[in-house]
């Protein structure tokens, strides 16, 4: 049984549910990426560029610029995730940002100035992953809705 606030239900959708668990992720993967032993050569951390040698993980090359996406794409995660609808647009849009990205860091050398974000080969796959991963979860989930209820969230 769901009580309903301010109209919605306590259920959530699957999508919802990924959605939230995206942005927790990214939210805790951009404040790691600000750690000091989790995020090795931090005094390398720098705003942008591929000068920045820190790495999260001691594999994934990081920047602060790198760290606030992180942190934005996460809680745009947990804000899209009040509405099915929402939830499978950011679950869509951000697999087809990571893909996009993933094609980024493949046509763009990773000593070179155009990568800004930065980059390295362990962060091209982790994006290739995301991308088919929040992209298929998003189609996979559909527009259906909570069991019980008659029209989509």
């Amino acid at each position: 049984m769901s009580y309903p606030i301010r109209g919605r239900s306590l259920r959530r959708t699957n999508a919802q549910r990924a959605s939230w668990y995206f942005g927790i992720i990214f939210i805790l993967i951009g404040v790691l990426g600000f750690v000091p032993g989790i995020t090795s050569n931090y005094d390398v951390l720098y705003l942008s560029g591929f000068e920045s040698e820190a790495l999260l993980l001691g594999v994934f090359q990081v920047s602060i610029l790198h760290n606030i996406v992180h942190l934005l794409f996460g809680f745009l995660g947990l804000i899209m995730a009040r509405t099915n609808k929402l939830a499978r647009t950011y679950l869509i849009g951000g697999g087809i940002v990571y893909l996009l990205l993933f094609l980024y860091g493949l046509i763009v050398p990773h000593h070179s100035e155009g990568n800004f974000v930065p980059v390295n080969s362990a962060d091209n796959w982790l994006h290739l992953i995301l991308g088919v991963a929040m992209v298929g979860l998003g189609l996979l989930f559909g527009s259906r809705s909570v069991p019980g209820r008659t029209s989509p969230a």
